[in-house]
């Protein structure tokens, strides 16, 4: 049986596309949450971006008192050590992970594809950059821990790949120590991971936007 393919919305910045950005929400959010987003990057030139949104799939969620919403894992546990359901990220990464390949299908280059994801996004993004089978150009990690997976940048296909971590520092819903812990296991196994954070809780901030859109800019234009 076929597995079914994530729903999404799509911004594109020019036609055709040269380059995609995958960027996955937070728990409860939809992909509609950070479709506005792209209008506010400022780039030096349009690049030909393909963005899409993925809508996660409605599922009880734990500490919501089992209330269904749009999440990408269950949370059963405000633990450090086993705050993400290991089967749903795992589900969740594979869908992602078809959604890679499809771009690749249609022409795309793996490395002129850049995964994105905030909170629970976040999480599903750490944990392709460590499990993915191709090489793709960047992961973008924004107020998002690491999951279950133990990390090793040498036997990762990703392990050289740039990642850019970013968090805010009163943050009370995914805590700042939680983020940085996870940058600091992903430094610690030869990932190239970078940091930055911001005065701002669990949200994002107009000087995170303006960063985005230069790493962006950046990342693809190497």
């Amino acid at each position: 049986m076929t597995e079914q393919a994530l729903p999404y919305v799509e911004v594109i910045t020019q036609s055709p596309h040269d380059a995609t950005v995958i960027w996955l929400h937070g728990l409860g959010d939809s992909g509609n949450g950070f479709a506005p987003i792209v209008s506010q990057f400022q780039f030096p030139s349009t690049p030909n971006i393909r963005f899409i949104f993925p809508h996660a799939p409605v599922q009880p969620v734990t500490i919501n008192n089992g209330m269904p919403m749009r999440a990408w894992y269950d949370i059963k546990s405000l633990n450090f050590e086993d705050r993400a359901d290991k089967q749903g990220v795992e589900a969740s990464a594979a869908k992602v992970s078809a959604m890679i390949q499809q771009e690749i299908a249609n022409g795309i280059p793996a490395q002129r594809i850049i995964l994105a994801g905030f909170s629970q996004g976040g999480v599903i993004a750490l944990h392709l950059a460590n499990t993915l089978d191709v090489k793709i150009g960047g992961v973008l990690a924004m107020s998002t821990y690491l999951s279950h997976s133990a990390v090793s940048a040498d036997r990762a296909i990703n392990g050289s790949t740039p990642i850019q971590m970013m968090h805010g520092t009163g943050d009370d819903v995914v805590p700042f120590a939680l983020g940085q812990h996870s940058f600091q296991q992903m430094e610690g196994a030869g990932f190239n991971i970078h940091w930055k954070d911001y005065a701002m809780q669990h949200n994002v901030c107009p000087e995170q936007i303006n960063d985005i859109a230069a790493w962006l800019y950046q990342t693809l234009e190497q």
